[in-house]
């Protein structure tokens, strides 16, 4: 464990800090699943350098993330900043012990991720017919079918799958999302196939109570919470506390991304993501084991902001960083 503010593996807190406190009802272990590499750097408004995305994936693994979303086999016209996920992806996918997800979104989608030997892939799906229009330019239940033969065709390749699920809980064009039309195309990618499904608070509106009555009407539905993941947006300074009420529930899996990073570039009101650094913060001071190095996850994001040339939205990184400049 590192010590002091500028520990030997990069940032860190006040010796001691944060206390570790546990609290009843919570899991032992949480896998994060990042996806500041995918959804963080797809909503950047410049190109990153591929070498440089490499470098990211090889930084966040090294500080003991075990789940790397690394990039999207979507055609580059419409996110033309992952354009380069065929240069990317061999740069990586030998990294030991590291799931490296990536995202398909139809069947040229999923060739092209088999062809460099992808083991894990992800679709995407929404909730709301206004997102899967913006996003997909399809109904939902065209989407659902356009995914059917990728997700058939991947689990009989051996292939994992993760079903995202977006406007879980409030879209910008239709408003409330009715809890009972997500949990039906959550049944839908089940019964197709999907191992997890992503539970996406696409533009940040979800509190508490709502994330723990979609977790239970998923539970009614037959749906294993086992099987589930949740992926909150920080608009309104919520995602901390809508992931608390998903641990509480069973909830083991948590999306976040390094630094903060990320958006969506089809829903103009969705801020960054819930930033890594600050939840393994908040997971560790419940005591809670992430495997994560919060100095070496921290010194990543200080790192990638400076080639993005701005700094991170993440306050933990914000925090940690300043503590470290000041001893210095």
């Amino acid at each position: 464990m590192t010590t002091g503010p500028t520990g030997p593996t990069g940032p860190t807190g006040p010796a001691g800090l944060p206390m570790t406190v546990p609290a009843p009802g919570l899991p032992a272990r949480v896998r994060i699943h990042e996806v500041g590499p995918r959804d963080g750097l797809q909503n950047e408004q410049g190109t990153v350098p591929t070498e440089v995305k490499a470098e990211f994936i090889r930084r966040l693994a090294a500080a003991g993330l075990t789940t790397v979303e690394a990039t999207s086999f979507v055609h580059p016209k419409w996110v033309p900043q992952l354009a380069d996920a065929e240069q990317v992806f061999p740069l990586v996918r030998d990294l030991d012990g590291v799931r490296l997800p990536v995202l398909v979104p139809n069947e040229r989608g999923l060739d092209r991720a088999l062809a460099l030997g992808a083991r894990h892939v992800a679709v995407f799906a929404s909730a709301t017919e206004s997102f899967a229009k913006a996003n997909l330019n399809r109904t939902v239940d065209e989407s659902l079918d356009m995914f059917e033969p990728v997700v058939t065709r991947a689990v009989e390749a051996g292939l994992t799958v993760r079903g995202y699920l977006s406007m879980c809980f409030g879209d910008p064009w239709e408003g409330p999302v009715p809890v009972a039309r997500v949990v039906g195309v959550a049944r839908r990618l089940r019964d197709m196939g999907c191992d997890e499904l992503s539970l996406g608070d696409t533009i940040g509106v979800a509190t508490p109570g709502h994330v723990r009555e979609l977790l239970a009407a998923l539970d009614d539905a037959g749906i294993p919470v086992g099987t589930l993941a949740v992926h909150f947006h920080d608009t309104y300074g919520q995602a901390l506390a809508n992931t608390l009420a998903a641990l509480q529930h069973g909830v083991t899996t948590v999306d976040a991304s390094a630094g903060g990073l990320g958006g969506c570039p089809y829903a103009k009101s969705a801020t960054g993501n819930l930033a890594t650094e600050d939840l393994v913060w908040m997971l560790h001071g419940l005591g809670i084991d992430t495997g994560v190095d919060l100095g070496l996850l921290t010194a990543t994001s200080v790192w990638l902001a400076g080639r993005l040339g701005r700094p991170s939205p993440s306050r933990t990184v914000r925090a940690l960083a300043g503590a470290a400049s000041h001893k210095e």
